[in-house]
């Protein structure tokens, strides 16, 4: 136990150090981007003067490295700061949206592990067989298409062909859990079909590599069925390479929805993000940014410590 804690304070620590480094790389990306947020404001008809009073208003007159630690500092601190567009703090633009894309990602999480552990399953258990063939084509297709064109493949099949469900995922803060469901299912579908593979082929390669191991042999010897090959002798000590891949893929569902969230205008941080740098609010382009590397992180940091914890071998490498 007191070696787990220790290995969780190093993973900790270096994963801090991580998102103190992605935090400069963003910094020093949006200064490279083109555009002025005061021009983007004032209009092309505003004067010199005016616009560096806009920039010395904003702070925007300050040396990077100064902006850089005033705004580090803050997000330390909680203060995620204020809109330049609007003057909004930036948590209030955040609060709700970053509800939707969780709410979203829990949505395909809920369809996709559940969906990608089955049909791994089956794929081992049938290996080699036409189902088998048929699942891992159907699933490396799914993954070799672009999020936007499986999007719209299902916006034309299920909101123009059928009329099943809206081609906008239009929410209000209002919005009843079942209308949210309904509004939301497209995109989850998006995020299923693009992750599911990832999970399965996973799956499938752990309990195909246990199900050749001797003590599982010999329990299929002794008259175990199928069923309990699987649940009590595989899937226990397929955990950590599942787990893993689970757990980056969870990741994905979340820093990854931007270009699913475009193209069913769903309002989650993803569609907040394209809409803020399109009008140079470049605070809450770092603030979406940073939030986005730190759930990374820490997904990453989860299912290394659920695998090593999983795994007396990583547990203790001696």
């Amino acid at each position: 136990m007191q070696h787990l804690l220790r290995l969780f304070v190093q993973r900790l620590a270096l994963g801090l150090l991580t998102l103190f480094a992605v935090s400069l790389v963003i910094f020093l990306s949006i200064e490279l981007l083109p555009g002025d947020v005061a021009q983007q404001v004032l209009g092309q008809s505003a004067t010199p003067e005016n616009l560096a009073a806009f920039r010395r208003e904003l702070g925007l007159d300050l040396p990077a490295h100064t902006r850089y630690l005033d705004w580090l500092g803050g997000f330390l601190q909680g203060d995620l700061g204020t809109s330049l567009i609007s003057g909004i703090p930036i948590s209030d633009l955040i609060s709700e949206r970053l509800y939707n894309t969780f709410f979203l990602a829990g949505f395909a999480a809920l369809i996709s592990v559940p969906l990608a552990l089955i049909l791994g399953v089956v794929a081992a258990l049938h290996r080699d067989t036409l189902l088998d063939k048929s699942i891992n084509v159907a699933t490396l297709t799914a993954i070799s298409v672009p999020e936007f064109f499986v999007g719209y493949i299902l916006v034309w099949i299920f909101a123009v062909e059928l009329s099943m469900f809206p081609s906008i995922a239009n929410l209000s803060e209002d919005a009843p859990f079942t209308d949210r469901i309904y509004r939301t299912f497209l995109p989850a579908l998006t995020l299923t079909l693009i992750v599911t593979a990832h999970m399965m082929r996973m799956t499938r390669a752990s309990l195909i590599n246990l199900l050749a191991l001797p003590y599982v042999e010999m329990a299929q010897l002794k008259g175990a069925s199928q069923r309990r090959l699987i649940v009590i002798h595989a899937l226990p000590n397929a955990i950590a390479p599942i787990v893993t891949v689970v757990a980056i893929n969870l990741a994905y569902l979340i820093v990854g929805v931007v270009i699913v969230e475009v193209v069913f205008v769903y309002p989650g941080m993803g569609q907040l993000l394209v809409d803020s740098v399109a009008k140079r609010d470049f605070t809450v382009v770092q603030t979406a940014c940073l939030l986005f590397a730190a759930t990374y992180i820490l997904f990453n940091l989860a299912s290394d410590l659920i695998s090593i914890a999983s795994n007396p071998r990583l547990l203790h490498r001696k």
